[in-house]
């Protein structure tokens, strides 16, 4: 299946899931939880708020080698926008892609989206858990701090 198809499928429209495809066009669901909304939303704000220079964009479609995987919250450039617009999935990958870690995610998918996106072009990844607690990636790997978005802290 292509992204194309998923998109325009009536039956995969408003699901309470979230949707990838892995490398084979399989389809992946996630289930929605209200936290894990809460937290997206509060990542969006906090970050529409730290960097208004750029766009802000939940459930964010990159296209990988595994696939099209999908950014609970993605951070791109005015030039990113200006380059790609919001075709769907991207090509690549937006400056800044997180993922929040659910139940049902192991640790290894979440590390493995993390790399497809930072070799995808990201420049930097974050894995935020469901207690508010943060890693932060770049390719040449953990960070302490935040470069796109320095003090980056989520309120509690």
């Amino acid at each position: 299946m292509q992204w194309s198809e998923v998109i325009e499928n009536p039956l995969l429209q408003n699901l309470p899931f979230k949707i990838e495809l892995n490398r084979f066009g399989q389809i992946l669901m996630s289930p929605a939880s209200n936290h894990h909304g809460r937290i997206q939303a509060k990542l969006a704000g906090l970050l529409w708020g730290q960097r208004p220079d750029g766009e802000v964009i939940t459930e964010c479609s990159v296209d990988t080698p595994d696939g099209v995987k999908v950014a609970d919250v993605a951070w791109a450039s005015a030039a990113f926008i200006q380059k790609f617009g919001y075709s769907t999935p991207y090509p690549k990958a937006p400056e800044l892609c997180i993922e929040i870690v659910s139940p049902s995610n192991s640790k290894i998918e979440i590390a493995e989206k993390i790399q497809l996106y930072l070799a995808q072009g990201a420049l930097e990844a974050w894995v935020v858990y469901e207690d508010d607690a943060m890693e932060l990636f770049s390719p040449s790997g953990a960070m302490t701090q935040s470069r796109l978005a320095p003090g980056f802290e989520l309120e509690r």
